[in-house]
């Protein structure tokens, strides 16, 4: 199965290189250009994708809400 179109623009695509597993949530750490970005899912998603280190995925996200810092 592949992704044909898609309408985020706040996608980054990367590979899996942790996979921190709890009983009912589990954490996804995907390695990409930008650095590495974490998902926390349902273990049962882990497991019906199924998610495996080093799988090549594409980190979607939603954010209603940005903010901004000022550094310095």
């Amino acid at each position: 199965m592949s992704i044909a179109a898609i309408n985020s623009r706040n996608q980054f695509k990367g590979s899996i290189v942790a996979i921190h597993r709890a009983p009912v949530v589990s954490e996804i750490e995907v390695e990409t250009p930008a650095g590495i970005v974490s998902a926390v899912v349902t273990t049962s998603s882990v497991e019906r994708l199924p998610l495996r280190l080093g799988d090549e995925v594409l980190a979607v996200f939603k954010a209603t809400e940005v903010l901004v810092a000022k550094l310095g």
